[in-house]
């Protein structure tokens, strides 16, 4: 197993990881224990975007084409809506 196929799929897990969290947080009456999925929710969040700026770095995904100031505004004002 190459290195570009084990960092693609840790970050495929970490993703699906993040969905998870997402949902223990949403059903999560306890206040200590929703903090503490928000907690390993944004440690995770860290550690995905460190890994996908190595990925990017070495080639080993490329992201989509940045979105213009326009497209950002247009977003914007559809989600505000």
């Amino acid at each position: 197993m190459d290195e570009k196929y084990m960092v693609n799929d840790i970050l495929e897990g970490t993703k699906s990881s993040l969905k998870t969290y997402a949902g223990a947080i949403t059903e999560t009456e306890n206040t200590n224990l929703r903090q503490t999925f928000q907690e390993l929710r944004n440690s995770c969040e860290t550690f995905q975007y460190d890994l996908f700026k190595v990925a990017k770095l070495k080639g080993y995904y490329t992201p989509a084409s940045q979105a213009t100031q326009e497209e950002v505004t247009q977003i914007k004002t559809e989600v505000q809506a």
